[in-house]
């Protein structure tokens, strides 16, 4: 919402901006797949950035799993 109107739920949202029932995401030239792990921080940047852009969520060639992955190991306490 650009302006700074504020609206007190999400029913007050659709009434004053309407809503995007008929909205289908369009991949285009720049929608590319991430090799970044689910719930990364680069995953969900890649998420938001993809939502930011009218793209769908989900490109078939996302990383699908955690193989060859690291990561740091914490102690349990």
């Amino acid at each position: 919402m650009s302006n700074n109107v504020s609206v007190g739920n999400v029913f007050e949202a659709i009434l004053k901006y309407g809503h995007d029932e008929d909205f289908f995401p369009e991949g285009g030239d720049d929608f590319m797949p991430t090799d970044a792990p689910a719930g990364s921080e680069e995953k969900i940047e890649v998420l938001r950035r993809r939502v930011e852009l009218g793209q769908p969520l989900w490109h078939v060639d996302d990383r699908a799993d955690y193989s060859g992955l690291t990561g740091a190991v914490r102690p349990r306490e």
